[in-house]
């Protein structure tokens, strides 16, 4: 008899940092993020052996993608390296491509198991798939903006990495939500569980850490908390804490990564603040995202801003101070509409409005498209629309996206759509042309990681 369920999905969300782009990378700031209700959702089926038969493999695949299968045997090292991953060629004429976010997930998570209970690690298939929403679709894709009855999950027709990405957080998503199925297929309810605050700090942790390894650099880690925690305002944990556990399969890994997962290292303790009651999304009002469709962002963003930052330190100061107190005055201003039930919106627009122009201020000094012109005017005239609040260029802003606030109301969604689809194209000064603006079908999304129900995807494993 198995010891693990033979089938576990569960879900993330994505995310969208409302408030607090670039303020969130340092700990003296923190950023206020919301959960989306676009989720990727993974899948783990156990593989059967014939008796006698030994199988040390594991199969991921996301079929919504051409060739996107990964296959890997997994060993125990030695000297308490953790587990070993060896990628497999699914045919002999098959090139290998990699996939670093599913391979750093994969190897932390089965040596965290290992650490544990390494006989429950078995062969396993695991499927991911992404709400449609994650990727710009071609017209011709039946999820493509304005198409009826899509499927739950579209066949995008090409490679994982020729499709565009629509800026929700997909690999944060991938990373958690992965990372949370193998732990509830592997381990006992005992040893964890979603349900909990251990888990889904055990969780968070063993997620923080994978994803940076993937990324190659300590991020400030908020797309991974918005997708355990959901919508939450994030202060950031200490870089050193993820430098110190190794590297997979060295020496001594396992159980740096298991003092590191579960937190039992008095020099380096988690200091992430993960504060949920901090945000609310009042009844009457929704978030709406807007994937614009304007070609690449401009490269090293971030490494500017912060050179400028450190050129530039008291004025920096100033800005980001000024922009932490509005951050904070529009989360408390969304928790009391939602207490009083007040409909006046006024002090919202405002707390917008002052926060935008220290963006745009922050943007002119850095010589960094922040919030560039041409979404300047798109913002402007989305806000003019009756029944939208206001918005922002969310994350470290660029030309791919924008977030609104708006009433709650059909008309409203109506309204904004119309706008959206009359209007004409704008150039930047830099020449970026802000072309088509497609209305993401997402809202916010308050609860976090979860468990699904496994009948709802048979269809698709």
């Amino acid at each position: 008899m198995a010891l693990s369920p033979t089938r576990t999905v569960v879900s993330s969300p994505g995310k969208v940092l409302l408030c607090g782009g670039f303020l969130v990378l340092d700990r003296a700031y923190t950023g206020l993020t919301f959960g989306i209700d676009a989720r990727i959702h993974v899948v783990v089926n156990d593989i059967p052996t014939a008796p006698g038969v030994t199988l040390s493999e594991i199969i991921v695949k996301s079929p919504q993608f051409r060739d996107a299968v990964w296959e890997y045997s997994y060993r125990q090292t030695e000297e308490d390296g953790g587990i070993h991953l060896t990628q497999l060629r699914a045919a002999a004429s098959q090139r290998i491509s990699r996939n670093l976010f599913v391979e750093a997930a994969l190897g932390y998570v089965l040596t965290y198991v290992s650490t544990i209970q390494p006989a429950r690690i078995q062969p396993a298939s695991v499927t991911i798939l992404a709400d449609n929403d994650y990727y710009s679709a071609p017209s011709d894709i039946p999820c493509a903006a304005g198409s009826s009855n899509p499927p739950k999950f579209a066949d995008f027709g090409t490679p994982l990495n020729k499709t565009n990405k629509t800026g929700l957080g997909s690999s944060a998503a991938l990373v958690t939500a992965f990372t949370a199925a193998l732990l509830v297929h592997y381990l006992p309810i005992e040893e964890f569980s979603l349900s909990n605050d251990q888990g889904k700090s055990i969780l968070h942790n063993l997620a923080q850490a994978a994803h940076c390894a993937a990324q190659g650099k300590v991020g400030s880690g908020f797309d991974v908390a918005s997708a355990v925690y959901g919508s939450c305002l994030y202060r950031r944990f200490s870089p050193s804490i993820l430098q110190h556990h190794g590297e997979p399969a060295s020496p001594g890994f396992a159980k740096q990564l298991k003092t590191l997962v579960e937190d039992t290292d008095p020099k380096y303790k988690w200091d992430t603040e993960i504060i949920k009651s901090a945000v609310t999304v009042p009844k009457g009002i929704r978030l709406v995202m807007c994937d614009v469709d304007c070609g690449s962002e401009t490269p090293g963003m971030v490494k500017k801003v912060l050179a400028w930052r450190s050129a530039n330190y008291e004025d920096a100061e100033r800005i980001w101070k000024q922009l932490q107190k509005h951050n904070e005055e529009l989360a408390a201003e969304l928790v009391r509409l939602g207490q009083d039930q007040d409909d006046n919106y006024s002090a919202l627009r405002e707390i917008i409005f002052k926060a935008r122009a220290l963006i745009r201020e922050m943007s002119q000094k850095s010589d960094v498209p922040i919030e560039p012109p041409a979404q300047t005017k798109l913002l402007d005239d989305c806000s003019n629309v009756p029944g939208v609040i206001g918005g922002v260029v969310p994350g470290a802003g660029g030309f791919d996206a924008i977030a609104l606030l708006i009433e709650d109301r059909a008309e409203v969604l109506s309204g904004l759509r119309d706008y959206l689809q009359d209007r004409q194209a704008d150039s930047s000064s830099s020449g970026q042309q802000v072309g088509k603006v497609n209305i993401l079908g997402v809202r916010e999304e308050m609860e976090g990681v979860r468990i699904e129900d496994v009948s709802m995807y048979a269809q698709w494993t």
